[in-house]
């Protein structure tokens, strides 16, 4: 089993719990992607990280438990959109131009006052809070795709779902 970890979530805090979400529903099986949650109440909890491969969950949520500590379902929506990216190591001109492209990926998220989080150097998972103008950023990262190969989507592509 390869868990996808969080190094470094949005909303850690004193309280937060860790549960799994199992990724084989969405291709990826022997994956589990560990979240990060906030306790709300009467087992019902909220997204506290950005989550890199789950579809359908985004910062806010509010999902209940399965008894294994897995997400077995949604039970609220935060309205908040997840954004990915997965940029293209360049053998020409070399890691120069990733370094430039990382270097205009945070520069934008940071302008654009958004929440971000890295997995290794090349993936990141960017929130798009409601009323939120990620225009400056949807700029930047098609220049990666046009230029290098990056891959972006929504993560709400697809629906959450604990079946494979």
């Amino acid at each position: 089993m390869r868990f996808i970890v969080h190094d470094a979530p949005v909303g850690r805090a004193q309280s937060n719990y860790i549960a799994r979400a199992d990724l084989a529903p969405f291709g990826m099986d022997g994956r589990l992607e560990q979240l990060w949650l906030t306790p709300v109440n009467d087992g019902i909890f909220s997204i506290a990280c950005i989550p890199f491969y789950t579809y359908g969950l985004a910062l806010g949520d509010r999902v209940r438990l399965s008894e294994g500590s897995q997400v077995s379902d949604i039970v609220s929506l935060s309205q908040h959109r997840v954004l990915r990216m997965l940029l293209m190591p360049d053998p020409d001109p070399g890691p120069e131009r990733l370094a430039e492209a990382i270097a205009r990926i945070k520069m934008e998220i940071n302008a654009a006052a958004l929440l971000s989080e890295w997995s290794g150097d090349r993936y990141v998972a960017v929130d798009v809070p409601p009323g939120a103008n990620p225009s400056k950023l949807f700029a930047v990262m098609e220049r990666e795709v046009s230029e290098a190969g990056a891959f972006w989507e929504w993560a709400d592509a697809r629906p959450f779902s604990t079946q494979a």
